[in-house]
């Protein structure tokens, strides 16, 4: 069965191609030679990639505060955890604090290089087979196959380029989240500073209108409500208390507290600064959008698995045809090696990677639309 299959296929193949097995050397030598580069340009690329994945991404000069439940602990416990008073913080203390913890500010993270990031879209075993095929339907003069082929995959690394783009987008989005200045009481005055400047341990208030500068533990309030959906996703406002909360409650829950980036919609507040920086909640996520890290989901993983499975298939079945020909049925090296090569190129779904990609943003964009909230 099989060797009658194999000598079907050879005897098909043949007939199509042996119109372009007119010179005996040069289209093979060609084939060769672009395999050669090819290979060598896949290894340079994961290995430039690699590399730069390797980097880290910023490196951040901020001291770690520690991560103490703030929202459970009560008002008198939170004054003597972080040194201060209802008055406010000495200029002794400020200085010290700022070098100790820095600013309260996000650092600026330096945007990927486009072409790297462009780059690193034909990272993929498929893309490079899609690559290979390009090269060799265009040795074989099949114009028209080899410009959808590689229009393919141009669309399917614009794709995936726009899509990185918005992500780092996020990035300056963020950063745009926290407030210019922010209203503090420092030795018992009041007075209106850059929301950088300020420390654990502070005292702030706020009013309706205003950005919460830091995270925040309340000490008082009057109809104090906060926009919280940055963080939570939830669109109404939050109504907050001094009361402390279990360890254990969830963000969105933690009515004791007000996050660094969330908008005030009424009410006035008391709080102290509990966590500035990257070490707010707003910070976090910063932090994770910035993190080198590449999470593969189970549909990514069965893509991959099928990429490989189809290559390895390809690859054999391929093979078997160009010995069954050149060695059973005694047909030329150079014909039987481009009527393999066309096999190859007959069984590589061209169009897999665009309809994955296309799929998935347009999966994205309506999730966006509908305000999903993704938790890892």
């Amino acid at each position: 069965m099989i060797l009658q299959w194999l000598s079907t296929t050879s005897d098909f193949i043949i007939s199509i191609y042996h119109w372009a097995a007119q010179s005996q050397v040069w289209p093979w030598l060609v084939i060769l030679t672009a395999i050669i580069l090819g290979i060598a340009s896949a290894w340079i690329t994961w290995h430039f990639l690699q590399r730069q994945q390797t980097q880290p991404v910023h490196k951040y000069k901020q001291q770690s505060q520690d991560k103490t439940a703030w929202h459970s602990l009560s008002i008198d416990q939170v004054l003597t955890t972080l040194h201060t008073s209802i008055q406010g913080l000495t200029q002794t203390d400020i200085n010290q604090r700022q070098q100790l913890y820095g600013l309260n500010s996000l650092p600026e993270i330096k945007p990927r290089n486009a072409f790297l990031r462009f780059l690193s879209q034909f990272h993929n075993l498929i893309i490079y087979v899609l690559l290979f095929t390009t090269v060799i339907t265009l040795v074989l003069g099949h114009l028209v196959d080899s410009g959808v082929i590689f229009g393919v995959v141009i669309i399917n690394a614009l794709i995936g380029f726009i899509q990185e783009g918005k992500a780092e987008d996020a990035l300056a989005a963020i950063r745009k989240m926290l407030p210019p200045q922010a209203s503090v009481l420092r030795n018992d005055k009041q007075a209106a500073i850059a929301a950088e400047q300020l420390v654990p341990g502070d005292i702030v208030t706020l009013q309706s209108g205003d950005k919460v500068p830091a995270d925040l533990r309340l000490l008082k309030c009057k109809n104090f409500r906060v926009q919280e959906a940055i963080l939570t996703g939830e669109s109404l406002p939050v109504e907050k208390q001094t009361d402390p909360v279990t360890q254990n409650t969830e963000l969105g829950d933690r009515l004791s507290m007000a996050y660094s980036g969330t908008l005030v919609s009424s009410g006035q507040a008391t709080a102290i600064v509990v966590a500035t920086g990257v070490n707010s909640e707003i910070g976090q996520i910063s932090t994770l959008v910035a993190r080198v890290e590449t999470l593969v989901t189970p549909l990514l993983k069965q893509v991959a698995q099928f990429g490989r499975w189809l290559t390895s298939t390809i690859l054999v079945l391929a093979t078997a045809t160009f010995l069954f020909g050149h060695y059973y049925r005694d047909y030329g090296f150079a014909e039987m090696f481009m009527a393999a090569v066309g096999l190859a190129i007959a069984a590589i779904p061209e169009g897999l990677p665009a309809i994955m990609s296309i799929t998935l943003a347009i999966g994205v964009q309506r999730m966006a639309k509908r305000h999903a909230i993704i938790r890892r």
